[in-house]
């Protein structure tokens, strides 16, 4: 399920796309088929262009990212963002709409990106930041694959010139990401294990590359 123009994305501007902004994309291999069912992808969020760099990295489906209305406002960005796929979501408060809007698109097959951390954070490791737990009540109530991904650049920090590398992780399936939960801590809990796998992937990643 992909919109027009998200296969003109993929088609004609990707590879131009990635070199120009230095993307470097690892374990595409883990990003699931079409005949795999929708996924949600989560990743950890660092500068706004984060949902258009994992669309780039990812190819086989179509994620639809959950983006802050006020984006949407932009002229040329609301354009850009809605022709891949992202839709509102209210930060200020509880978005009850965004999170029912979710679960039904993958109801209907469509995969969902959600950024755990609700908002960019900027020159901080991730692991010190607050998350929110929507995407644990999205994942329980649907069931659906989880990929976790993470975005590495220096310091936290992204530079026009600068080397962003996108680290996709092998798929989490419900029964490993809710294994031994149950009640009201449920939803907070499944958070948690996305989002330390997500910054698992960082840490390993980054100690290769010091390593090499």
């Amino acid at each position: 399920m992909k919109s027009g123009f998200y296969r003109v994305f993929h088609g004609v501007l990707r590879k131009p796309f990635l070199w120009l902004f230095r993307v470097h994309v690892h374990g595409a291999e883990n990003e699931p088929s079409p005949e795999d069912g929708p996924y949600i992808i989560c990743a950890n969020h660092t500068v706004f262009a984060d949902p258009i760099f994992l669309c780039g990295a990812t190819h086989k489906q179509q994620p639809h990212f959950m983006a802050k209305k006020e984006l949407f406002r932009i002229p040329l960005l609301n354009w850009l963002i809605k022709g891949l796929g992202a839709f509102p979501v209210d930060r200020k408060g509880g978005d009850v709409s965004a999170i029912k809007r979710s679960i039904a698109m993958l109801e209907e097959g469509k995969c969902v990106g959600i950024f755990p951390q609700g908002h960019r954070n900027v020159g901080v490791n991730p692991r010190e930041t607050e998350i929110h737990h929507g995407i644990g009540m999205i994942a329980s109530r649907t069931h659906a694959t989880v990929l976790p991904c993470y975005l590495c650049m220096k310091d936290y920090k992204y530079k026009f010139g600068r080397r962003l590398d996108i680290v996709i992780g092998a798929p989490m399936s419900y029964e490993e990401y809710s294994a031994g939960l149950s009640g009201k801590a449920e939803y907070a809990a499944i958070t948690n294990k996305v989002f330390d796998r997500i910054c698992t992937l960082g840490e390993q990643f980054m100690g290769k590359e010091q390593d090499a």
